[in-house]
């Protein structure tokens, strides 16, 4: 029988979400993570989401539902393969989700209620970290951007800056204990609002100059670590599958 596992992040589902990374900030996850997936678990991610289907093409799609419910399970052969697809698209989105800083954050609604400029237009702190900075960052938001964006992390994760770092990343990787890996990597995203994110007031100020420029960092850190957790976590679902 295979290993009935509560899907990792859903304790995040018990309340309502806030948007966290937009289209190109989870597609990144989810093409890191893909890259990374074994043979089973790419044929086990197939089973779910169908022939063809990336987990970059369905990683916003929980972005459609405020609320979810907790509970679903991807390996519990007792469900429909419609309940566990979506178990698997929410999974996907919600390993995006955490390690965006300000979704790990209560101050001021996550950034939301805190207002910022972007390129002279108004906007708030938590939408400027979701999409205008990372689609800065990544030089757009075309398929072929997120894929030059995506390969250029993962080239740091097995060879670069990341290389030494990734192991610590997926240290919590058991699926029996989702909610302690998940509290551990919020914990770990968080630390970032202390350190930069809300480390100075910037109510009402541009944010596409220098402090863009202290972010991007911090932004392609985090987008490397849920990609590569995503693929670890995946790999084990479809080993005790």
């Amino acid at each position: 029988m295979p290993y009935t596992v509560l899907s990792a992040l859903f304790l995040l589902a018990a309340s309502p979400l806030a948007t966290a990374w937009g289209t190109v900030g989870h597609a990144t996850v989810g093409t890191i993570a893909q890259h990374y997936l074994t043979p089973a678990a790419q044929s086990y991610v197939s089973g779910l989401l169908g022939s063809g289907v990336t987990m970059a093409s369905v990683a916003s799609w929980a972005d459609d539902y405020r609320y979810t419910t907790a509970g679903k399970f991807i390996n519990d052969g007792r469900r429909t393969l419609t309940n566990r697809k979506q178990a698997l698209e929410f999974l996907i989105h919600f390993f995006g989700d955490i390690t965006q800083p300000l979704h790990d954050e209560a101050e001021k609604v996550g950034g939301n209620d805190i207002p910022v400029l972007w390129n002279g237009e108004n906007t708030n702190l938590h939408a400027c970290w979701d999409t205008q900075m990372v689609e800065k960052d990544a030089g757009g938001n075309s398929a072929s951007v997120i894929t030059a964006f995506s390969n250029k992390l993962i080239t740091a994760i097995d060879s670069g800056a990341y290389s030494s770092q990734k192991a610590s990343w997926v240290s919590c990787n058991n699926i029996k204990t989702a909610s302690t890996c998940a509290l551990q990597w919020a914990t770990d995203a968080n630390k970032i609002n202390c350190q930069y994110v809300l480390k100075v007031d910037e109510t009402n100020k541009e944010l596409s100059g220098s402090y863009y420029t202290g972010a991007k960092p911090y932004i392609e850190l985090q987008l490397a670590k849920g990609g590569y957790r995503l693929g670890a976590w995946v790999n084990a679902l479809a080993a005790a599958a």
